[in-house]
């Protein structure tokens, strides 16, 4: 309820307006990479780098808040940040390894390059 909200110390209020913009400015820069980005590889990372950080700035933005209007720890936001910290490079993982290999298969030109050398030697014997 924001009804507490001018109860808020000043030290607080910078505190979580600082991580609240912080966050935000990095969801927004993720987003803007996604719309700008060439290829889907590229695409991929702004999003989820966005997403992750932008979210810990928000989530660290309500924890000083309401903690501070509780006078106790709120910790309901880390479990949040745990489980986006989790979920996030999971799904970046699945999404681009299913896209290299369909793109592998369909031998797409924008396809990177095997990068460890066993995996160049298998190539070259195919």
């Amino acid at each position: 309820m924001m009804m507490n909200a001018p109860d808020l110390p000043g030290w607080a209020a910078l505190a979580v307006s600082f991580f609240l913009m912080a966050g935000a400015i990095i969801t927004f820069i993720g987003s803007v990479g996604l719309w700008r980005l060439e290829s889907f590889y590229a695409r991929v990372h702004a999003p989820t780098l966005g997403a992750t950080l932008g979210t810990g700035g928000v989530l660290i933005a309500s924890m000083i808040c309401f903690s501070v209007l509780q006078t106790r720890p709120v910790l309901h936001e880390v479990l949040i940040a745990v489980f986006l910290t989790v979920t996030t490079p999971v799904t970046l993982m699945l999404l681009a390894r299913a896209a290299l290999h369909r793109d592998r298969v369909e031998a797409s030109p924008d396809v990177p390059g095997p990068r460890l050398p066993w995996e160049r030697k298998r190539r070259q014997r195919q």
